[in-house]
């Protein structure tokens, strides 16, 4: 053990704490030997303060982004006026209708009269005009107020914070809570930023509410008094001052005495506030309460079925989460395709068209009440784009019922034969193509089914042409038949028809259930050259301030057709309107090109027109809701075309300003012979010139098939030298027919027509006439040889031979 300069042993253990290296190190120990308790202490306070940071820092973050929604912009909130129930815009951004009902007039401050604004002030914010905003000379008496009752007895809103409150914090209006106070003066301070003071001002008194379901001081001047704001007199102003405290509780249509409890006491702050004088005031408490017999009611309904059609969209949208909930119909402005011109055209046409119908129907005896009604719908689109020109869902508009154009599922009849012939072209048919209009019966296993042509009248052998001029179901049947159920329905999907398509034969003639929009959205490749389109109407949705919340996105676009196919099919649909059975829109006055197809089912329960012209393409359906005959002699043609012509008479240009559709490049015209198809001579019949795709152009001539026919008709030796042509064989039936194929060959006019089909009848019954004639002779002359052939009697002369 060593020793220490004093001569005391010096401990290896226990330090020496003389030194300063020794003492250094003693109190280093010292300090680790501190309580734990401070340690723990301080570092709570630092966890303390780091957390109140960051509450503070999320606190103004959450502040200045409005509650991290994102502020409107001075821009914005220049540019918002309080809804007065939304708008639904046409293409061209006219106003076509309100998208909700909100009975609220907005008016501009200069049409309020004085004593109105001098009274709100004076009872909602007396400090309205000095302070930004928030009064916090407001805020300090009312929570002196507060304390001494012990409760919330006053508040501290003003003006600009209830505007607020009305414009961006609607749904969080019941909410009392320091979140909300808060929301409101961030608003509250970025109005006081962007708007002036009369602006602030006009704002609110348009925006707030006043009970009995009325916004405005306009709108309520109207619904309490009967008349403009502008006119109202101090009595009445202190009443509708006094409204916004309790409104409902307040309304003199509630509450008679107390609404003029609360008008006193409204009169007593402005003589207290000195805004008119006693005389004034003293007059205006003795005034007697009047109010209007009659409630006020909006000048902007919900008057458009484009509306219904369009809420679709929008309830899609918010079930989406594009469009807020917070944010109702109300609130949206909504660009759409629709042309207000065509819309109104349309709903006039269709109420019309089912008023008509009824009345026949009523005079021939049918119950036409409830749901034996006759209903209507019409759609009109865009064929190159899809978008939709005019929707009509029913006779009348229904706020929120059944949209037929939409939902109604109903047989489309003949207007789904394109889709057979167009289907028939894509494998190698021609429209000159001779198909069999004949008696037909099919075997379905369960059944024989037989499918008859109208009146029960078949023509043998026509082209594809008149076989669909004429809506022939046989032959439309036997093309069926040899071009596929199957391919049929396939190209009615790729049109888009998108409704269930049963593989029977009978879908050939419309024996499916369709919507009336999705037919004639089918249509458009036959108008368009051959690409498919996606019906649609909304464009853009805007909220109140101008920010888009959802902006139609761009669509590619298939091809179902080839350019030639859909112009052959054009061909064939302008034949029918032209000399068919459309014939009714040339009688509605349409002229230039247009092309279509009329649609009835077998009981007359349903009809239709489906046409387009190069810009428009449109469907007319009338039906009833419970299906039933229209009549005794119901039809698309006699029905449903004179309306589609209405329609586009009064709600769109005529079609003779449009470019009529161009054949393609590769489709070639010909001279053909009607009875046979093949190439015309003149040495056969009645011919017109008819459109082919390259190499589809037949080859032979008439001239073959017609020597046969004649050799047929050739008598033969034993005929007698001076027997009449109609006993030799000759049938004279076709004489009518062709003197009508003449017609066609040389595209008569409907006057011309007009004029001879007396004409035409008359020499088929002429023919027929003369048939009976022959059939007469024919057994007379069997007679007299069953005479001749008998044994002669013994003892009777011999007759002699008659001379040859």
């Amino acid at each position: 053990m060593s020793e220490q300069p004093n001569g005391s042993p010096v401990d290896p253990v226990t330090p020496d704490r003389s030194t300063p290296e020794a003492a250094g190190v003693e109190s280093a120990r010292t300090r680790w030997r501190r309580p734990r308790w401070r340690v723990r202490s301080g570092t709570v306070l630092l966890y303390a303060v780091a957390i109140a940071v960051v509450g503070l820092l999320t606190t103004t973050s959450w502040w200045w982004s409005c509650g991290w929604q994102g502020c409107p912009t001075p821009a914005q909130l220049r540019a918002w006026r309080p809804t007065e129930g939304g708008a639904l815009l046409a293409r061209d951004s006219a106003f076509v209708s309100a998208l909700s009902p909100v009975r609220r007039v907005n008016v501009p401050l200069s049409r309020v009269p004085r004593q109105l604004t001098d009274a709100f002030i004076a009872v909602e914010d007396r400090r309205f005009r000095q302070h930004h905003g928030v009064d916090w000379y407001g805020v300090a008496r009312a929570m002196v107020s507060n304390v001494r009752a012990g409760g919330v007895r006053e508040g501290a809103s003003t003006i600009t914070m209830q505007l607020a409150r009305n414009v961006f914090l609607g749904n969080r209006a019941a909410e009392r809570s320091w979140a909300r106070k808060l929301l409101e003066t961030r608003y509250a301070g970025l109005l006081e930023q962007a708007l002036g003071k009369d602006d602030i001002l006009e704002r609110y008194l348009n925006a707030i509410y006043l009970g009995n379901g009325v916004y405005g001081v306009e709108a309520a001047s109207r619904d309490l008094f009967g008349k403009s704001v502008r006119d109202v007199t101090l009595a009445e102003a202190a009443m509708l001052a006094g409204l916004p405290k309790a409104p409902s509780n307040y309304s003199p249509r509630n509450d008679r005495r107390r609404a003029l409890v609360r008008r006193n006491v409204v009169l007593d702050v402005l003589e207290r506030e000195r805004v008119a004088d006693g005389a004034d005031i003293q007059a205006a408490r003795r005034a007697s309460l009047r109010v209007a017999k009659r409630e006020f009611v909006p000048q902007r309904p919900v008057d458009s079925w484009a509306v219904e059609a369009a809420r679709a969209t929008l309830d899609s949208l918010r079930d989406a989460g594009v469009i807020p909930r917070a944010l109702n119909d109300a609130q949206l402005r909504v660009w759409t395709t629709i042309d207000r011109r065509a819309q109104i055209a349309a709903e006039r046409a269709i109420a019309a068209g089912a008023e008509s119908i009824d009345d026949d129907r009523q005079w021939s005896g049918f119950d036409v009440r409830g749901g034996n009604r006759t209903q209507g719908a019409l759609v009109a689109l865009d064929p190159m784009s899809g978008a939709i020109r005019a929707i009509v869902g029913g006779r009348r508009i229904e706020r929120k019922g059944f949209n037929r154009a939409l939902r109604a599922q109903r047989q489309p009849g003949s207007t789904f034969k394109p889709f057979v012939y167009a289907a028939a072209l894509q494998r190698g048919f021609t429209p000159a193509s001779m198909v069999n209009d004949e008696p037909i019966e099919i075997d379905t296993g369960n059944d024989v089914w037989r499918p008859a042509n109208f009146g029960h009248e078949y023509s043998g052998r026509i082209t594809m042409r008149d076989a669909l001029n004429r809506s022939a179901n046989a032959a439309t049947v036997w093309v069926s038949r040899e071009v596929g159920v199957e391919r049929i329905a396939a190209l009615a999907r790729a049109h888009g028809i998108h409704s269930d398509l049963p593989n029977v034969p009978s879908l050939a003639l419309g024996a499916a259930s369709v919507t009336p929009l999705e037919l004639t959205a089918a249509y458009a490749p036959f108008a368009n050259g051959g690409t498919r389109v996606e019906p649609h109407l909304v464009e853009k949705i805007e909220d109140p301030f101008g920010q888009v919340l959802w902006q139609r996105p761009p669509r590619r676009t298939s091809r179902v057709l080839t350019a030639s196919d859909a112009f052959l099919v054009t061909s064939l649909l302008q034949t029918v309107v032209d000399r068919g059975t459309g014939r009714p829109v040339r009688a509605g006055g349409i002229r230039g090109p247009v092309a279509g197809k009329t649609g009835t089912t077998n009981d007359g329960a349903d009809v239709w027109f489906v046409g387009y012209t190069p810009t428009l393409v449109a469907s007319v359906w009338f039906g009833a809701d419970r299906p039933q005959p229209l009549g005794w002699n119901a039809s698309g043609g006699r029905l449903a075309a004179p309306v589609w012509a209405r329609f586009l008479r009064e709600g769109w240009h005529s079609p003779e300003v449009d470019a009529p559709w161009a054949p393609p490049s590769d489709i070639v015209t010909k001279q053909i012979d009607i009875g046979t198809g093949k190439l015309a001579s003149d040495w056969c019949g009645p011919s017109r010139r008819e459109y082919f795709k390259r190499g589809t152009v037949p080859i032979s001539s008439c001239e073959n098939e017609v020597q046969w026919s004649m050799r047929e008709l050739v008598p033969s030796d034993e005929t007698e030298g001076d027997v009449g042509a109609e006993e030799a064989g000759v049938d004279p039936e076709p004489i009518g027919d062709a003197v009508a194929a003449m017609l066609d060959a040389v595209q008569a006019s409907d006057k011309l027509r007009a004029v001879t089909d007396g004409i035409v009848r008359e020499v088929q019954r002429a023919a027929r006439r003369v048939e009976a004639k022959a059939e007469a002779r024919a057994e007379a002359r069997t007679a007299r040889a069953r005479r001749e052939r008998q044994p002669i009697t013994p003892g009777q002369p011999v007759p002699p031979a008659p001379p040859r």
